[in-house]
C-alpha cells in the first residue's frame, strides 16, 4: 500500500537540465530501495538510477552516469533525479518506482513524466 507521485517533467533544450521529484506515501516503512526507470517511444521500459535506503548506496545506468544524480530523503520519503547535459535520446516518460523487498523486483510504480528535450 504505497502510492508513488512524479513530478517535474516537461520540455527542455538539448545541453539544458531538468529535476525530477517522486514522492512516496501510504505504507512508506516498507520501502527498501526507490529508483527511475524510463521507456521512450519504440523502446523497452529501461533502468536510469537508484537509491537504497539502508545504506543510500546508489547505481546509475551507464547512459546517464555523470550527468544524472539521484538523491533521497527518507524523512520527507521523495527522491529525486537530477538531469543535467540532457540529450534528445533522453527523451523519454520517466518512472518512479519502489520496491518492497531487499533483493525482489521493483512492485510499485508511479504514474510516469513525460521528458523532452529538443535539439
Amino acid at each position: 500500500q504505497v502510492q508513488l507521485v512524479e513530478s517535474g517533467g516537461g520540455l527542455v533544450e538539448a545541453g539544458g537540465s531538468l529535476r525530477l521529484s517522486c514522492a512516496a506515501s501510504g505504507r512508506t516503512f516498507s520501502v527498501r530501495r526507490m529508483g527511475w526507470f524510463r521507456q521512450a517511444p519504440g523502446k523497452g521500459r529501461e533502468f536510469v538510477a537508484a537509491i537504497r535506503w539502508s545504506d543510500s548506496s546508489t547505481d546509475y545506468a551507464d547512459s546517464v552516469k555523470g550527468r544524472f544524480t539521484v538523491s533521497g530523503d527518507s524523512v520527507k520519503n521523495t527522491i529525486a533525479l537530477q538531469m543535467t547535459s540532457l540529450k534528445p535520446e533522453d527523451t523519454a516518460v520517466y518512472y518512479c518506482a519502489a520496491g518492497t523487498r531487499i533483493a525482489g523486483p521493483y512492485n510499485v510504480w508511479g504514474q510516469g513524466t513525460q521528458v523532452t528535450v529538443s535539439s
